[in-house]
C-alpha cells in the first residue's frame, strides 16, 4: 500500500473539526427550530424526544452507518482518510463500528490521553482504535493534472 500512511493526528483533528460543523448544522438546526433559541442557553439537561433523537440516537446511528458505508464520517471523507480494520485493511464489522464508538468514551476519560496518544504511537492509533482493532489511513494519491489542447 505505497499510496497510504497513517493518518496523524493534526489531520485527524481537521476531520473532526470538520464533522462538528456538519453536525451542528444537521442536528443543531433541527433542534434550535423544535426548542427555539432557549435550548442553547436553557440550564436544563434534557428538553424532550427530539432532544434525545437528535443528540443521541441520530449521531450515533450516523456515524456507525457512515463508517461501514464510506469507512469514515464526511470530515474523514473530505481529507481522504479511512477507518479500516488494523488487521486486514477491509471494511469494520459492525461490532468494531459500535466498539469503536463508545471506545471514545474510554479515550476521553484519563484527560483525553486515549486521543493525544495518536500522536505518540506509531501506527498513530488512538485508545479507540486500539480497542476496536483499528487503524485510519490517509490516502496519499494525487488527482493528474490534464488539460484540453483545444484553446
Amino acid at each position: 500500500m505505497e499510496n497510504q500512511e497513517y493518518a496523524g493526528f493534526w489531520i485527524r483533528v481537521g476531520a473532526v473539526l470538520i464533522d462538528m460543523v456538519v453536525m451542528l448544522i444537521v442536528f443543531g438546526l433541527p433542534l434550535t427550530l423544535i426548542y427555539g433559541e432557549t435550548y442553547w442557553t436553557a440550564d436544563q439537561m434534557y428538553h424532550g424526544f427530539w432532544d434525545l433523537f437528535f443528540s443521541y440516537i441520530l449521531p450515533f446511528a450516523a456515524t456507525i452507518w457512515f463508517w461501514l458505508r464510506f469507512f469514515g464520517t464526511p470530515g474523514k471523507m473530505a481529507l481522504r482518510l479511512k477507518i479500516v480494520d488494523a488487521n486486514t485493511g477491509n471494511k469494520l464489522s459492525l461490532g468494531q463500528a459500535v466498539g469503536r464508538y463508545f471506545a471514545y468514551i474510554v479515550a476521553a476519560i484519563p484527560l483525553l490521553l486515549g486521543y493525544i496518544w495518536i500522536g505518540i504511537d506509531k501506527r498513530k492509533q488512538g485508545f479507540h482504535d486500539k480497542l476496536a482493532g483499528t487503524v485510519v489511513i490517509r490516502q496519499l494519491d494525487k488527482e493528474p493534472v490534464s488539460f484540453n489542447k483545444e484553446a
